[in-house]
């Protein structure tokens, strides 16, 4: 047994800048900061694990004391000029005040003493506040190289002294062409796949992955294949999730089952299965264009099994799908039955609706709606019409009834003329008889007062000709208008009964009898009926909250208890205002108040029973709440 073998990590460290992988923007600037004699006293290399920040800082303190290459970095920290310096283990203030004792010491050979503190974030406040002079006025022999992942939790006051580089993950293929390097010459034969699979588990650090290699080999030799790797890594076989998408592409309950209960029997983690098939539908969106194949990590064979899978889905499909994932990723760690939950996942990506079977659907839905706008503005034309046609009639009986007393009248006084004057039928006419200057000139006739003009009646209404505004803001209330001298009156040709009728608050529209405010509210819902057929959806909801409460005149009094409903029918008082006339016969005042004393007294409802009066009041969303499997989640 070899007792010298080195890991991989520790065997393959950079000794120069051109060795470090994917950080040339760093070492570049380094290298011509040397070049150049323009160094720092101190920097701060930041960024996630395995990237190379403390081989970075090892191979700037080598080149500026140009340290030989047979050292290797770990020797370092041995030699006198540079110091390396844990902050996670050594962080309080005496650490960093001991550290000060040998800044001050000049270097024994070479031209600067260099301090490297890596995790320096884990320094307290107080042993920042202790270097932050020293920091700012260093030796002209020091130079800091601080090295940190959280850089965040660096005080200001140390950052602004510093020059701060960000390092960056190493990319899949980076890596992957690291790996290809190192097992040429390590002898060891690993395909293409098993690279892959390494590089992308390491997540961008490259150190991760030389570890990721080493237990390989360890488990399989010195060929490395696939299948074994699978074994030896614990990782989720892509061949699995490929199985499992397709399964979700047929619709196969009954066999996504099945690959369930084999993946959990074959040992497979489940947080670890999502994380996979989260990447597995985000390659397939990816994979819909193959303009965007390349942002794919994976091999050239892989690729076209992506898009090969990816023709079965649309965009908007895995879409949903991913977000579904992701959302049961979550709520996992706190499942209680992870394996149902796995189940419950897996049944709603299978009897998920497609994008296509939405789009018919919401075709059909558009369609729906049309016919029954077109449908509703035809019956709404229809009754203005009939309605129009009878109002006509109405006034036209009403007008010929006029003329026809008016006419009675004056064949009357006509008649009592004649008998006064004595003058006969005998082809005298009426105009002659009713010469201004004959009746003037005549002592015993009595004048005839002017023809007035028709005034039409309804019998128990007010007068038809009255203009609208006065109907709604004017004097008169329910019932008949009480004329005054100016205005003649026909109540002198009414009986005593018919006198005694109209002087009651009466007002009588078609089959309806409107004395107070109970028969508003009988005939509300008659009222609301009418309403919902002329009015859009989001008015006639506020509307139906309405409360009749009272009838003060022409003023009728609604409350509810929505602040919203009350401006809303404030908003639309015109429109209201005309049904109300075809409803009840007569032209009404709105006032709308809020109940506040009785929207404090309602009883609120929990999320579920809103979500199901939702579904009651709007049977549209009810459709698609069936036909979506929608479900409340709160």
């Amino acid at each position: 047994m070899n007792n010298n073998y080195r890991a991989l990590t520790r065997t393959y460290r950079p000794l120069t800048f051109d060795d470090i992988v994917s950080q040339e923007h760093v070492s570049n600037t380094l290298k011509n900061a040397i070049k150049n004699g323009r160094l720092s006293h101190a920097y701060m290399f930041c960024g996630p694990r395995g990237v190379g920040k403390t081989t970075m800082a090892r191979v700037l303190a080598r080149v500026v004391n140009e340290v030989d290459t047979r050292v290797d970095g770990e020797s370092l920290s041995r030699t006198l000029n540079i110091v390396e310096m844990d902050a996670a283990s050594n962080r309080k203030i005496e650490d960093i005040r001991s550290l000060k004792e040998v800044i001050r010491v000049p270097p024994q050979n070479g031209k600067y003493k260099i301090f490297i503190i890596d995790e320096v974030h884990m320094l307290t406040k107080e042993a920042f506040n202790a270097l932050l002079k020293t920091l700012e006025e260093p030796p002209p022999h020091a130079i800091f190289i601080f090295a940190t992942t959280e850089p965040h939790k660096v005080l200001p006051t140390v950052l602004s002294r510093v020059q701060r580089f960000d390092f960056k993950r190493i990319s899949v293929s980076e890596i992957v062409d690291h790996l290809r390097s190192i097992a040429a010459k390590e002898s060891i034969s690993m395909d293409e796949e098993s690279m892959h699979v390494i590089a992308k588990k390491a997540d961008g650090a490259l150190r991760d992955a030389l570890g990721l290699m080493d237990q390989a080999i360890a488990f399989c030799g010195s060929v490395i294949r696939y299948k074994e790797l699978l074994q030896a890594l614990n990782i989720v076989d892509k061949e699995h999730l490929f199985e499992f998408m397709e399964k979700v592409k047929e619709r196969n309950a009954h066999t996504g089952l099945t690959l369930i209960r084999d993946l959990l029997q074959a040992g497979t983690d489940i947080q670890e299965f999502l994380v996979s098939l989260t990447e597995h539908i985000r390659n397939l969106y990816v994979a819909q264009n193959e303009n965007r194949t390349h942002l794919i990590e994976a091999t050239d064979e892989t690729k076209k099994n992506y898009a090969e899978q990816a023709k079965g889905f649309t965009e908007d499909d895995l879409m949903r799908m991913l977000h579904l994932v992701s959302d049961f990723q979550v709520k996992m760690k706190e499942a209680q039955q992870p394996k149902v939950q796995f189940e419950i996942m897996m049944l709603k990506m299978v009897h998920m609706s497609r994008t296509h079977e939405l789009h018919v659907l919401l075709n059909e839905l558009e369609e729906l709606k049309k016919k029954s706008t077109n449908g509703q503005s035809r019956n709404v034309d229809s009754e203005k019409n009939t309605a129009k046609d009878q109002s006509g009639r109405i006034e036209e009986d009403e007008n010929t009834e006029t003329i026809a007393d008016d006419s009675t009248e004056l064949s009357d006084q006509q008649h009592l003329h004649h008998e006064n004057t004595g003058d006969s039928d005998n082809g005298t006419s009426v105009s002659s008889q009713l010469d201004p200057e004959t009746v003037e000139n005549t002592d015993e006739t009595p004048k005839i007062n002017p023809v007035r003009p028709a005034v039409s009646y309804r019998q128990g209404a007010e007068e038809t000709e009255a203009p609208e505004e006065e109907d709604l803001f004017g004097k008169p209330s329910l019932g008949y208008h009480q004329t005054g001298p100016e205005q003649p009156s026909r109540t002198d040709h009414k009986s005593s009964a018919e006198v005694d009728e109209t002087d009651t608050d009466v007002l009588k529209a078609g089959k309806l009898i409107v004395k107070n405010v109970q028969d508003i509210q009988a005939g509300w819902k008659e009222f609301l009926n009418s309403f919902e057929k002329v009015s859009d959806k989001t008015l006639f909801l506020q509307v139906e909250r309405l409360q009749v409460d009272s009838l003060e005149g022409r003023e009728l009094v609604l409350k509810t208890d929505n602040e919203f409903a009350r401006n809303v029918v404030e908003e639309n008082r015109i429109q209201l205002t005309k049904v109300l006339k075809s409803q009840f016969g007569v032209a009404l005042s709105i006032r709308c108040l809020v109940d506040r004393e009785n929207r404090n007294k309602k009883k609120t409802l929990n999320p579920y029973e809103e979500f199901i009066e939702i579904q009651r009041k709007d049977p549209h969303i009810r459709t698609l709440i069936e036909l979506f499997g929608a479900e409340l989640d709160y």
